[in-house]
């Protein structure tokens, strides 16, 4: 049975199931796990944290924990398998215990090793954004901290690959643009601030900014939240209002912090002082901020709208390059080198008259990506697909190239293959 005792009488040895208190002030990242390490036992006596609820089933009871006694170290109980080929519930990461010892870093995977996993995680992801902007369309209560576990599996993703959640989340259709645009955003605070070199807590709490930040859309109109096409002054003065609503919203909640607050309410400020809800000049716009303004305007361009469509991922980049004033330039520059100048999904043309779509980012050479040769402009006819690595061939890219003005329809099915998102 569940216990809540004050972190006063917390020992080495209990299984700690829950921190009371604001996320933003647990000094862990996973709350279940046997507090093993004298040094966590410091972190969580020094924290804002004044009470936990501990398992005794699954470590040491009030009663009988010490600190000078040895840690005993108990077998986990054994889960029951799931059925077979039943889904797993959107929140079963919450519900797993964390291991005992702090996890390793993930490993790295190349793209078409994490998509598999990435695909399952954009459906998982979709569900709960989803059940979370219902809840608060419907005037519920938001409950951050349930969004915790998916953050963390997002963030565990971008860190083995950075491209293959990114790229997916791209592929979002018009309907589904409200909930998945959240997953993208998060996905790419993720890979960016791993790319500006922020720990991988800083990088979470920027994930968990970016899963939350557009939250005030839920509080908009259908009607001018789905218009199929351009909006009325009218109109664009409601969406205006999304960032403070979202930010009442979170503030309501009490258990989101400042960073991802500051998000939500600025995530529409620019650089030089021309952007909304305040028109805050770049000395007052957080690094946070500034962040979340360029990963959200990326997703919104390449992104499938009711009132147009995508933009190629290179096409999106170079014009985002273009408007002066609207990013941080450092901040743009590392967001680049996060997604590579020929973002996964870009149509280029190579010197030898071949058009390829890019399949993967090469680290060491940001214009010299993977890419899947499909097509040569010189017979005007479709090729065997094959895939050239572009840092030890003699042939290079050329320019961009605008998929529409070709009228290809199948270019994410090229480098994406069987982890495509469903089109409903």
């Amino acid at each position: 049975m569940l216990k809540k005792i004050p972190v006063s009488q917390v020992r080495l040895g209990m299984h700690l199931h829950a921190l009371e208190g604001a996320w933003i002030d647990h000094p862990f990242w996973k709350t279940k796990f046997v507090i093993r390490d004298r040094e966590d036992l410091l972190k969580l006596q020094n924290s804002a944290i004044t009470e936990v609820w501990i398992d005794p089933d699954k470590g040491l009871d009030v009663a009988e924990a010490g600190d000078d006694r040895p840690v005993p170290r108990r077998a986990a109980p054994v889960a029951s398998p799931a059925p077979s080929g039943s889904p797993m519930p959107a929140a079963s990461a919450a519900a797993r215990a964390a291991p005992a010892e702090p996890p390793a870093p993930p490993a790295t995977r190349s793209l078409r090793e994490e998509l598999s996993q990435a695909a399952a995680l954009y459906r998982q992801s979709r569900a709960q954004v989803t059940s979370m902007f219902n809840e608060a369309r419907l005037g519920k209560a938001i409950d951050a901290e349930q969004c915790l576990p998916l953050v963390e599996e997002i963030s565990s993703s971008v860190f083995r690959n950075p491209g293959a959640l990114v790229s997916l989340a791209r592929l979002k259709t018009a309907d589904d643009y409200t909930y998945m645009h959240s997953v993208a955003v998060c996905a790419l605070m993720v890979a960016l601030g791993r790319e500006l070199g922020l720990n991988e807590a800083e990088c979470r709490e920027a994930g968990f900014a970016g899963l939350l930040h557009d939250l005030g859309k839920a509080a908009m109109p259908l009607e001018v939240l789905n218009k199929p096409g351009k909006l009325t002054d009218e109109e664009f003065g409601i969406m205006k209002s999304h960032p403070e609503r979202g930010w009442e919203m979170l503030s309501e909640s009490g258990s989101v912090g400042e960073g991802a607050l500051d998000v939500c309410l600025h995530h529409h400020e620019r650089m030089d002082g021309t952007g909304y809800p305040h028109r805050l000049p770049a000395e007052q716009i957080s690094r946070l901020a500034r962040m979340g303004a360029v990963c959200d305007v990326y997703d919104a361009i390449t992104s499938n709208r009711p009132y147009k469509a995508g933009w190629d991922p290179a096409e999106s980049i170079a014009k985002m390059a273009s408007w002066k004033g609207h990013f941080d330039p450092a901040i743009f520059a590392a967001f680049v080198k996060s997604l590579g100048i020929y973002p996964v999904g870009s149509l280029v043309r190579l010197k030898s008259g071949r058009l390829a779509v890019v399949i993967e980012q090469n680290p060491s050479a940001l214009t010299a990506p993977f890419v899947k040769v499909f097509f040569s402009t010189k017979s005007q006819m479709p090729m065997a697909p094959q895939v050239l690595d572009l840092s030890s061939s003699t042939d290079r890219i050329e320019a961009r190239e605008n998929p529409a003005t070709w009228g290809f329809k199948h270019l994410d099915e090229l480098w994406a293959g069987d982890a495509l998102p469903a089109r409903r």
